[in-house]
């Protein structure tokens, strides 16, 4: 069977799983997924080389598609040792179909590829967003192996247009994020005394 992308799913089966989920006739009304924003946070002590921060834009820029934007102090902050102008991050924001094909490689790609992977926390942030928090970039199968000095972690927020968990998580779901599965709640089974009525021993009063 073809493998079907996430853009033609997105306007198919995820649609209708969504209207009969939500119980929402307007397609526009719909929850969808509007922006993911990739993010990596620079270390001054461990990322402060000007080759590593080349590094990382270009494989962030290898594994987006597009071209990440640097994240510079505005101000010095003396007792966090940082100076105006200080790259503190490098990010992407993706939207339309860039963003498709990136939530579409992590979800079947990449995060199987996670060793002794047991899915991902299903706590949104209360208005229907997601983030997730990856600690090794050299999952996503376009990077090639690298020593361990320059491994580096990374977040995704996958904004939506829920304007509530349970709306957001329904969209998460149908998209295919590995949502742990939640454990029901069983009552403690009966113990042997608690099962069984105990027996009254006296003897019967005899009239006689």
């Amino acid at each position: 069977m073809a493998y079907v992308p996430l853009h033609d799913r997105l306007r198919g089966p995820i649609r209708d799983a969504l209207k009969k989920e939500l119980k929402i006739e307007n397609i526009h009304a719909l929850p969808r997924v509007a922006k993911v924003i990739v993010n990596v946070g620079i270390n001054k002590m461990k990322m402060d080389s000007k080759e590593l921060q080349e590094y990382i834009v270009e494989t962030l820029k290898q594994i987006t598609g597009q071209k990440p934007v640097l994240r510079k102090t505005r101000k010095a902050i003396s007792n966090f040792k940082t100076r105006k102008g200080l790259v503190v991050g490098v990010m992407v924001t993706l939207r339309g179909r860039k963003m498709e094909e990136f939530l579409d490689r992590l979800l079947s790609v990449v995060l199987p590829r996670i060793r002794d992977f047991r899915g991902l926390p299903t706590k949104l942030d209360g208005q229907g967003n997601y983030a997730i928090g990856l600690k090794d970039h050299t999952i996503f199968p376009e990077v090639p192996a690298i020593e361990a000095g320059r491994i580096f972690g990374m977040q995704i927020q996958i904004t939506t247009t829920a304007k509530d968990d349970r709306k957001g998580r329904a969209l998460l779901k149908e998209l295919g994020v590995p949502f742990t599965p939640e454990r029901k709640h069983t009552e403690p089974k009966k113990t042997q005394k608690e099962a069984v009525p105990a027996v009254d021993k006296t003897p019967a009063v005899s009239d006689t």
